[in-house]
């Protein structure tokens, strides 16, 4: 358990998109990051969300799924862009029952943990 809480603590202290893209060794291009730093940790974390049930208890083997999944996420803005990746709930479009499209978010949406 002690290592599974090394790597808690570990992330606590990452702040920036670069700060998780040189912990876990993912190289990187600054520009490409620059652009799409919050995507990315955003990407990074909707993987995450979705393999936390599935995850291994030993922290080193988190740890290597934790960076397959934010190099998938930083590799997905190297080949594509924030507007046709969608991350953020904003570039997320609907249509309206009554015609149209719509890019509403609920505040429920907004605070969701």
């Amino acid at each position: 358990m002690e290592d599974t809480a090394s790597l808690a603590e570990a992330m606590e202290e990452l702040v920036s998109a670069e700060d998780f893209l040189e912990y876990f060794a993912v190289p990187y291009e600054p520009a490409v990051v620059h652009v799409n730093r919050l995507h990315i940790l955003q990407r990074f974390h909707d993987y995450l969300s979705k393999q936390a049930p599935n995850l291994p208890p030993e922290a080193s083997q988190q740890r290597g799924i934790y960076r397959l999944w934010l190099e998938r996420a930083y590799q997905d803005f190297v080949t594509s862009d924030s507007l046709t990746e969608k991350v953020f709930a904003v570039f997320q479009t609907v249509a309206r029952p009554e015609g149209g499209m719509s890019s509403f978010v609920s505040l429920d949406k907004v605070f969701r943990p």
